[in-house]
């Protein structure tokens, strides 16, 4: 399951966000995926809570937001979105279309909890990345 490798070079990502803004905890991930990415949603899903054991991120909620398929059509230029499995124009229906958009996987934002050293109590504050 090629998930899970997928679900661990993203805590690599997410390790060094929640770093770089000294963050506590991580309260949700959000992805954007393309049908056409070579990536199972429902498999991410089950992967990530063992990708994210005992790190940063053991509690966060993985959010999947499905990308549609743009396709640029080389006959007559329009743009469209399209099945992913029938690349074809909707304006025109020719088969020579130009992918877009559709087979990308993008860590789209990560939710934080930072803890800010406050006198004698510490508190926490959300932040997006």
């Amino acid at each position: 399951m090629h998930e899970l490798s997928i679900c661990r070079q993203m805590m690599i990502q997410i390790n060094e966000i929640a770093g770089q803004n000294q963050a506590s905890a991580v309260v949700s991930v959000t992805l954007k995926i393309g049908p056409l990415s070579g990536v199972e949603a429902r498999l991410l899903k089950q992967a990530f809570p063992f990708a994210t054991a005992q790190t940063v991120a053991e509690n966060a909620q993985l959010i999947i937001e499905e990308l549609p398929v743009r396709v640029r059509c080389r006959h007559c230029g329009s743009t469209s979105s399209t099945a992913a499995n029938k690349l074809l124009c909707r304006q025109c229906g020719d088969h020579r279309t130009q992918l877009l958009s559709g087979d990308e996987m993008l860590l789209a934002s990560v939710e934080l909890v930072k803890t800010k050293p406050v006198k004698d109590t510490p508190s926490a504050e959300a932040k997006h990345v």
